[in-house]
């Protein structure tokens, strides 16, 4: 059986020579039914394999249960992989990074509020074990080792950049082992001492990431690796986006000229992105800095070579030529047309029209027909209430008269529309500029009901501070006395279909009334044939939009993200049911679907935020 090999010149295959030439491709951000058609791209490219990382949470949604269908099925990518003529490197983690949830550790971890990440702590590793015990036997008979397509494995994720602890890397590794990975283990860090000496291990070819300066990372890396090839594990050709940030682009000519010195060094490489894909319903991750929370955008486009849509982009076409010169080219799949020709798209996206909405139904009216409450003195965090993404409402009462004071919330995660006997009184958002979002109220005489309609936005996938719980993970005081004696709602959202039958949708409220309010509104999208299609969801403030029961994601008018990315195979011939959660209320009748994605527009702040 094959077996991948390495001395200080480069890698071999079965002892003949091979040099990895890579993409990223993430099987859990693009739809199944679409994993053909993005993988004949890859290797069109000119690339020989395809890297993914896995993404634990979505495979262990609660403990103990595992999903490996549909969305992840893990092993029919991979043969889907191999059925085109392309090896495999997987990086299961446990943690990846990748500007998702938790960088894709489960949610249900931070139920302890004892247990430490990214470590040799024995309630994480016993959880990683766990998890490992059933990822693993799924692996194993993949692994070239055993006549697959898969050629490694690595040990962790850019470890050197969260912690030194030895003992757990060594953990994970000899864990691997002892469950029959017998292949090459790499681990990948960035190109600095601090970054290799806490990321890597003496039996585990460590590589480096990076999106410039050759030269420069690999000289760091020969001191860790005198006897090895070089690999850029992450050559970052493009990047990700926050809300509320410019788009980011990178030069298609520019990305090229480092791809060149990349291959004219003799390294290996793996572009990341080859294709980004989607960060589909609330599975996006978030950045904190200065202790601002700045979430990831649903488009993961990346700029990448191959966009989100599965379209060549100019730098697909540039990385080719270069790709070109060290390898024989693969000819293009039929229907993907030479630069120098018109591209023809509308055979793949469905033609532009405008969805009539209906009635609003208020979501605070719903939320005792959605959820059972939960009673606590104190409000429990999202984890703790068993829910890992989507909102909670937590309702409690406030005695007066009293005074005007600042309302505080104490741990939010991340976003809190406000109101005081169901009227809105304004947001507290952890995402805003600090000192921008204030609620001060008074109370009258006879008390009010206060509510938090709670949103997660997506936690923290990179950096010292992952334990980032969701919903209110501390207290809640007006002025200077906590609050206590609550009811919280749990309201993970992830079909808003029980919502239909609501008496609401035939006697809707005027929407006068409900302006900052959140709303949920459905439409009908009628097709003959389904196609890709961007629903161009600007002018609607904040919100989620559903697709015959798929969230597709989030949106928001601060941008730059102004479509969400619609797979045609999410739809079907004939009648097809669009939802849309409008956090501060409706805006206008209808709901455009466009034939080109808006990735790059920044817009005005919702109403109320």
């Amino acid at each position: 059986m094959s077996s991948l090999s390495y001395d200080r010149d480069g890698f071999a295959l079965d002892g003949r020579p091979f040099r990895i030439l890579s993409g990223a491709l993430h099987y859990f951000r693009v739809h199944p039914e679409q994993w053909d058609d993005r993988l004949a791209l890859l290797r069109a490219m000119g690339l020989n394999t395809v890297e993914t990382y896995v993404a634990w949470n979505l495979h262990e949604p609660r403990p103990g249960e595992y999903e490996f269908s549909g969305l992840l099925d893990l092993e029919r990518f991979v043969r889907t992989a191999a059925r085109h003529g392309l090896k495999v490197l997987v990086r299961p983690g446990p943690y990846i990074c990748a500007e998702w949830d938790f960088g894709g550790l489960p949610a249900w971890l931070l139920k302890d509020r004892g247990i430490r990440l990214r470590c040799a702590d024995p309630a994480f590793l016993a959880a990683v074990d766990r998890w490992f015990d059933v990822l693993l036997p799924r692996l194993v008979p993949l692994l070239a080792e055993q006549g697959g397509p898969v050629l490694a494995l690595q040990v962790e994720n850019e470890y050197g950049s969260y912690g030194n602890d030895a003992a757990y890397l060594r953990h994970l590794a000899d864990g691997l082992r002892r469950r029959g990975a017998h292949c090459l283990l790499f681990t990948s860090d960035g190109p600095h001492h601090p970054d290799l000496q806490g990321g890597t291990l003496p039996d585990a070819l460590p590589t480096v990431n990076f999106g410039d300066r050759v030269a420069e990372g690999f000289a760091v890396l020969r001191a860790y690796l005198p006897d090895g090839p070089p690999v850029c594990m992450e050559y970052w050709n493009g990047w990700f986006d926050n809300w509320g940030a410019p788009h980011h682009t990178r030069d298609a000519a520019d990305a090229a000229r480092v791809l060149a010195e990349l291959l004219a060094a003799g390294a290996s490489v793996n572009l990341y992105m080859a294709h980004g894909g989607t960060n589909f319903g609330y599975l996006n991750g978030a950045n904190l800095q200065d202790g601002r929370l700045k979430p990831t955008v649903t488009s993961y486009d990346y700029d990448a070579a191959i966009d989100e849509a599965g379209r060549p982009t100019a730098k697909f076409w540039a990385f080719r030529e270069v790709l070109g010169r060290y390898t024989e080219l693969p000819p293009l799949p039929a229907g993907v047309a030479d630069p120098s020709a018109p591209r023809v798209l509308e055979p793949r996206v469905l033609a532009p029209r405008t969805l009539e909405l209906g009635p609003p139904v208020p979501l605070l009216e719903l939320a005792e027909q959605l959820t059972v409450p939960v009673a606590a003195a104190a409000p429990l965090a999202m984890e703790e209430l068993d829910q890992a993404y989507g909102f909670v409402l937590y309702r409690t009462w406030v005695s007066g008269p009293r005074e005007g004071a600042e309302l505080v919330v104490d741990g939010l995660g991340d976003r809190a529309q406000v109101f005081l006997d169901g009227r809105p009184a304004g947001v507290l958002d952890r995402s805003a500029e600090p000192g921008t979002a204030r609620v001060e109220f008074a109370v009258p005489a006879g008390g009010v009901r206060l509510e938090l309609l709670v949103e997660n936005l997506g936690r923290v996938n990179y950096g010292p501070q992952l334990a980032d719980r969701k919903g209110i993970a501390g207290g809640v005081r007006l002025g200077q006395q906590l609050l206590l004696g609550w009811q919280m709602f749990p309201l993970p959202l992830a079909d808003p279909g029980p919502a239909r039958e609501h008496p609401a949708r035939e006697h809707p409220a005027p929407q006068s009334e409900l302006t900052d309010r959140p709303v949920l509104r459905w439409a009908s999208l009628e097709v003959a044939r389904p196609a890709d299609a961007f629903v161009h969801t600007e002018g609607h403030g904040k919100g989620l939009c559903w697709v015959n029961g798929f969230l597709l994601g989030r949106y928001w008018d601060i941008g730059p993200q102004q479509t969400l990315y619609l797979p045609g195979p999410l739809l079907r011939p004939g009648r097809n049911d669009v939802v849309l959660l409008e956090l501060h209320g409706p805006r206008g009748d209808g709901l455009a679907l466009v034939d080109r994605p808006v990735l790059d527009r920044l817009g005005g702040e919702a109403a109320g935020a």
